[in-house]
């Protein structure tokens, strides 16, 4: 019985045959790699078209918000940066009162509509926050025993008017800063004026999946 030079027999294989293969593998390879890159692209341009129609959509609600305060924002009653409403401290309560003036009062009755209408079309959630300045409270002051406390009463308030004129409760909470975060250097009485404050702003949602953890 013959034996098979196996050298001979892998000298037989034709080259261009293992060379077919492999170039057939390669060309397999590149195309899984196109398909790949190509889906990849696409998926790009999805989610980066969706977050510009998410951000436009966004900057449409605000220039609708704004033109709706147009009236205390002509006025000066009000400032409006990046979406955050500021209101004077000295418009809304007497110094070291958390009692809204009712001037105050009416401007936050006047508030609360365009701020549902705001929130009805976006996932966010109101922050009305209190600020003071760096003075601390009177020593013959017995119902704030500092400006943590005075900030936070204020802040409950507007947060409370917020809501008797209609706006869900849900949708809004009260934060405090006290002197933290002043807007100017508390170095004269108009900065301090200034820096004795509240804010109204849009945050955005917590998912509830987030909230459990």
């Amino acid at each position: 019985m013959a034996e098979y030079d196996y050298d001979e027999v892998a000298q037989d294989t034709p080259v261009w045959a293992v060379f077919g293969d492999l170039m057939a593998a390669l060309v397999g390879i590149f195309v899984l790699l196109l398909v790949w890159t190509l889906g990849l692209q696409v998926e790009l341009s999805r989610s980066l078209e969706d977050e510009v129609a998410l951000r436009e959509a966004e900057q449409q609600r605000r220039m609708e918000l704004e033109q709706a305060l147009s009236d205390p924002l002509t006025s000066n009653r009000i400032t409006l940066q990046d979406g955050r409403i500021g209101i004077s401290g000295q418009l809304l309560f007497e110094l070291n009162s958390a009692a809204l003036q009712a001037e105050g009062e009416a401007l936050i009755a006047s508030l609360a509509a365009p701020l549902a209408r705001y929130l009805s079309q976006s996932d966010h959630l109101l922050m009305v926050s209190g600020f003071t300045d760096d003075l601390p409270v009177h020593a013959d002051n017995q119902v704030f025993a500092d400006n943590w406390e005075l900030s936070a009463q204020r802040a409950l308030t507007v947060t409370r008017a917020l809501v008797e004129a209609g706006l869900s409760r849900e949708l809004v909470f009260a934060s405090a800063f006290a002197e933290q975060q002043p807007i100017a250097p508390n170095t004269s009485a108009d900065n301090r004026a200034r820096n004795r404050r509240v804010e109204i702003a849009p945050v955005p949602r917590t998912p509830r999946g987030e909230q459990s953890q």
